[in-house]
């Protein structure tokens, strides 16, 4: 996967705090696509290896003990990755509790699963959606209700249709992601979750409400900030009172920065484990990603949600509103698994499984809920890992915990009838519905879309969707729309209306995203125009310099002079600052994907300089086009001259095209 992608899924993945387990998208929180891999959801590789068939093994503490003792120490190993904690509760009791590796490189402190401090990144929105369950069992809040009801600000209309908070907990509410000031390691840059925070970032409506999903730590912010103003109490406190404190999760905290002696029990983070420890992670969106929890605690909220919120000393959901939270409201694809109120359907082996991914970007985890088995699976790396080894440490985990304790048999479905038909109706690019559509991230997906292919027989290849050896996976039509994986156990499928594909997805990430056919202007011609525009600019500014050289060596005159000779080079002026322009927005975001630090409000000033360099070029093109039409009329210049001439003309005007639709000039710098 290229650079751009990368980014994209780290964006759209750093997020992944936010999203489930990226990298087109737009750091994340959260799954991830679209931006660096702490944005995203890194590439999807869940469900990678095949079932296994072997008999059933008891599930007991000194067998599951055994089993990841086989499995963790040389999965770190072998990905770079410092440490990491594994729980697993079983009946309404912690089953297994273990730390792996270390906390600190330097120091070489163990990490303990009852003390060392792990960030579950976007984990943290199953706190958020527990929260607004209980305010919607005192009838405080209405699922179904407009957001603005509870909101002190408004949320502009669009589509004729409200945002709803079922929408918000089902990822559905139709927001362009954001990726701007989502994390940052500097304490002052934090932004504290309030109103202006609310009001500065909120994001483009891209799709209408209830229809796409596109996963959305803004609509998980929104959600906290109503928890907040609907309750009275800070988010941070709420959580503590209702929910850490009736549950004895005396090691867990949402506050930003940490209690007063609680960095001695954190652990440090790292992109691999032989490289440097990295800062203290701040979430400005923290009801999408700000947890700090120890495995020991995690424990106990799993066995409470196990349990259709009972825990030892009451309740924190009653039995009706847990088992609606645990139930299925928005299924984009219907051969593929729903979202349920907060947690993401993900069964295994014939299981009913639900759970969340959360990715910083450097903490990495999941956890799963086997809800009518009453076992749970939680896991937090502390490194991102060689090639993001992280991703592939929690699928395989899940993958072999599934396979060794409910074992089910492979399906040997045959081939449907219309596999090549339907593969050639999939061919093209997508881009995916986790997005930024209103900031220049535009350029991630337009210059890197994702590819789905079909050879003769009807296999499909998705670009985005790899297994755990890096390649791209296969897939085989077994029904009308449904694909399972050559020699897996992942299943693709896609919505399809009227012969033309609405979304392609797969159960490798959660349903909270989806991949859409790319508009043929943006991800097709409009690539080819970018590139032709960049290679026109690059050669003019080149030549120019070179040209004079070559000139001067030679003792040659300079062909030109008067008004055609100031149009020749106030041309060459204004194509410099396009090319300055262009490049500018693609080192950033190169850059971006090795740090967020660049995506945050700090930094606006660099961006401004940016645009005002666009906005001089683009004022400016009335150079080359003059000068294009003076070449034109000019009987003395050669045929070359003149091709070149409307090429530059043309060059400069595309730029134009894309400050504006790439959203590379705007207003404002939501992104």
């Amino acid at each position: 996967m290229n650079i751009l992608a990368k980014v994209g899924f780290m964006i759209a993945a750093a997020l992944t705090i936010a999203t489930p387990a990226v990298a087109q998208a737009p750091v994340s929180l959260g799954p991830t696509p679209p931006l660096p891999a702490m944005l995203r959801h890194a590439q999807p590789v869940a469900n990678t290896l095949p079932a296994q068939t072997a008999a059933v093994h008891p599930l007991t503490a000194q067998d599951v003990s055994a089993w990841l003792d086989g499995f963790m120490p040389y999965a770190l190993q072998r990905g770079n990755i410092a440490g990491a904690v594994v729980v697993v509760v079983k009946d309404g009791q912690p089953l297994v509790e273990t730390g792996y590796g270390v906390a600190d490189v330097k120091t070489r402190a163990l990490v303990d699963p009852q003390t060392t401090l792990f960030r579950p990144g976007s984990v943290s929105k199953l706190f958020t959606w527990t929260a607004v369950m209980q305010l919607v069992q005192a009838g405080k809040i209405n699922l179904d209700q407009d957001v603005n009801t509870y909101l002190d600000f408004k949320i502009p209309p669009a589509f004729g249709k409200p945002i709803t908070m079922r929408d918000l907990m089902t990822h559905s509410p139709g927001f362009s992601d954001v990726a701007k000031d989502l994390i940052t390691s500097n304490p002052k840059k934090n932004r504290p979750l309030s109103r202006s925070l609310l009001v500065s970032s909120l994001p483009a409506r891209i799709f209408p409400p209830g229809t796409t999903p596109a996963y959305s730590n803004y609509g998980a912010a929104l959600a906290g900030y109503i928890v907040q103003r609907v309750s009275g109490e800070p988010f941070a406190d709420y959580i503590a009172h209702h929910i850490f404190t009736p549950l004895g999760m005396t090691h867990s905290t949402f506050e930003l920065p940490l209690p007063a002696g609680w960095l001695v029990n954190m652990s440090k983070g790292y992109q691999v484990a032989s490289g440097p420890a990295h800062p203290f992670e701040y979430v400005a969106a923290s009801p999408a990603g700000a947890l700090t929890a120890t495995g020991g605690d995690m424990a106990k909220f799993m066995i409470a949600q196990l349990q259709d919120g009972a825990f030892a000393g009451g309740r924190i959901l009653d039995a009706s509103t847990a088992e609606l939270m645990h139930s299925p409201q928005f299924r984009p694809i219907a051969s593929l698994p729903a979202m349920d109120l907060g947690f993401y359907q993900e069964d295994a082996n014939g299981h009913r499984v639900i759970g969340h991914a959360g990715d910083t970007a450097w903490f990495h985890s999941d956890l799963h809920l086997f809800l009518d088995d009453h076992v749970g699976l939680f896991i937090s790396m502390n490194s991102l890992g060689e090639q993001g080894a992280a991703e592939f440490v929690r699928a395989a985990l899940l993958r072999g915990f599934s396979d060794r304790y409910f074992p089910a048999p492979p399906q040997n479905l045959p081939t449907w009838k219309d596999a090549a038909r339907d593969g050639k109706l999939l061919t093209g690019d997508y881009i995916f519905t986790r997005r930024s559509d209103s900031g220049w991230l535009r350029l991630l997906y337009m210059l890197a879309p994702d590819t789905i292919s079909s050879d003769s027989a009807g296999i499909v290849t998705v670009s985005t969707f790899r297994g755990v050896n890096g390649q791209p996976k296969h897939w085989r039509e077994v029904g009308p729309f449904v694909w399972r994986e050559v020699g897996g156990e992942s299943t693709l499928g896609a919505k399809v209306k009227d012969g033309r594909v609405i979304f392609v997805a797969s159960d490798d990430l959660p349903p909270v995203m989806a991949l859409a056919p790319a508009p043929t202007w943006e991800a097709g011609w409009n690539r080819l125009l970018f590139m032709a525009t960049v290679a026109i600019l690059a050669l003019t500014v080149i030549l120019w310099p070179t040209i004079a050289i070559v000139r001067w060596r030679y003792r040659q005159p300079f062909p030109l002079a008067g008004r055609a000779a100031t149009l020749h080079r106030l041309t060459r002026a204004v194509c410099l600052l396009d090319l300055i322009f262009l490049l500018s927005w693609l080192v950033l975001v190169t850059a971006a994907s090795g740090s967020l630090e660049l995506l945050t409000t700090s930094n606006d000033w660099l961006l401004r300089v940016i645009q005002v360099i666009g906005l001089i070029g683009i004022i400016g093109v009335v150079a080359p086009l003059a000068n294009a039409v003076t070449t034109l009329g000019d009987s003395a210049r050669g045929w070359w001259a003149k091709l070149c001439s409307v090429l530059i003309a043309a060059a400069c005007l595309a730029v134009i095209w894309f400050a504006f639709a790439d959203r590379l000039i705007t207003l404002n710098l939501v992104y």
